[in-house]
């Protein structure tokens, strides 16, 4: 597992990546993609079981991004791996790509389940996490699903499931950043206490900043401990978190940007590296 620091180093270069890609265009999820970074930094910096040079490996942990728009936050992680070269990045959402706009686990090495129909991957998750422990391998599924997704039903029918066959192989995350497409989750639909509520369906349930790696960490292993239940950490972050022309603003789900404002954002992100004692990327 890498250090503290060095995840630090790892989410600023993987948002840089995911920025550097979606720049090509000016446009993209940027929002919910930058709040997931460090969350993506813990699994790929160490936590998850895998093996970059062979994706399909059988006993590998699987990843499932439910929020699939958020794709190329994952791609940034899965490149930066050695899943592909870096310099593909450049090809996001254009004909062609390996990395379409939502995750396609028939193109982009490392994706393992196709997502971008929100609610879903909760379904598909689940069914992954049961079918490996039928054939009893000891490995992990990981979910991260979004909290306005978490708005659909489909997310809470699995929830019931999950209780019902123990799935203690199963780690889910929300990715709280508070917002939706179109406003803030309290506004649209209130989600309440999320936490809480998968607890009431049976889980084991924590919640953590979502920006701050050792607690992510630390929530990870707690769950592993926890026996004959599924395990949900709400992740509280921000979204655009590390992006200078996202963060703070009110409607940064999917937005256009200038190149000024990407030269900036990525400046901005090396002085972070820079500061950590990071290479230059």
């Amino acid at each position: 597992m890498k250090s503290t620091n060095e995840l630090k180093v790892f989410a600023a270069r993987i948002r840089m990546t995911a920025l550097d890609g979606l720049s090509v265009l000016s446009a993209g999820h940027v929002g919910g993609a930058m709040s997931m970074a460090d969350l993506m930094s813990v699994l790929y910096g160490g936590m998850m079981r895998i093996e970059p040079q062979t994706p399909q490996w059988p006993e590998r942990d699987w990843l499932v991004v439910s929020k699939g728009h958020c794709g190329p936050t994952l791609y940034a992680a899965l490149a930066l791996r050695g899943y592909f070269p870096v310099e593909e990045m450049k090809t996001i959402n254009q004909p062609g790509t390996r990395l379409p706009s939502h995750c396609d686990r028939n193109l982009t090495p490392g994706i393992d389940m196709s997502t971008g129909s929100l609610g879903q991957g909760m379904s598909t998750a689940l069914g992954i996490a049961w079918g490996n422990r039928y054939q009893n391998r000891d490995n992990y599924t990981y979910l991260v699903l979004g909290d306005g997704e978490s708005e659909e039903g489909q997310v809470w029918e699995g929830a019931l499931w999950a209780h019902q066959q123990k799935l203690d192989n199963l780690i889910a995350f929300v990715d709280c950043n508070n917002k939706q497409l179109d406003g803030y989750t309290s506004d649209i639909c209130d989600l309440g206490d999320i936490r809480q509520k998968f607890e009431d369906f049976g889980w084991d349930a924590q919640e953590v900043n979502g920006h701050d790696h050792g607690a992510i960490i630390e929530a990870i292993n707690r769950a592993k401990t926890v026996k004959d239940k599924p395990h949900m950490i709400v992740l509280q972050t921000e979204k655009g978190k590390g992006c200078t022309f996202a963060e703070g603003v009110f409607y940064n789900h999917h937005i256009k940007f200038t190149a000024e404002q990407y030269q900036e954002a990525r400046a901005a992100l090396q002085q972070e590296i820079d500061a950590l004692g990071g290479e230059e990327a």
